[in-house]
């Protein structure tokens, strides 16, 4: 467990030295703080707490670290005005249950998939179709 915790913090300083060359920026939040929690009794407000992390396989470990550069890269790309047109929101793209390499091929996919689950003509929830909607306008306004 220890391991994990050395492994998951070494990747904080990463972070800071991808999005602003070593420094911390006053009021910016950290990706690392919304995915990660290594306290010995989590909070709850990550995604992943070192139990979780520490019962993982190699495979498992891998998908989220990748999950996390993506979001680090998706916050450099947003702070620095760089847009590209095949970029997604790590974040949305999670809405729909989809990884952060998804595609606008997979996207209209899964999608399609939900509407028809939840859309109210087929006795679903009217609420959550408008969700869906908003989500998937979200990913498609990039374009």
């Amino acid at each position: 467990m220890d391991e994990v915790k050395r492994r998951v913090r070494k990747l904080k300083p990463l972070e800071k030295r991808i999005r602003w060359g070593g420094e911390e920026k006053n009021g910016a939040s950290l990706v690392w703080d919304a995915l990660f929690d290594v306290r010995e009794t989590p909070t709850g407000k990550a995604k992943y707490n070192l139990a979780m992390l520490s019962s993982m396989d190699r495979e498992e470990y891998k998908r989220v670290v990748d999950e996390y550069f993506a979001r680090v890269y998706y916050e450099f790309y947003l702070e620095n005005g760089i847009t590209d047109s095949n970029i997604y929101d790590p974040s949305v793209l999670a809405l729909l249950g989809l990884p952060f390499s998804a595609e606008e091929r997979d996207i209209k996919k899964r999608f399609r998939e939900l509407a028809k689950k939840c859309h109210p003509d087929t006795g679903g929830d009217s609420k959550k179709f408008i969700e869906l909607m908003q989500v998937y306008e979200r990913l498609t306004r990039v374009k």
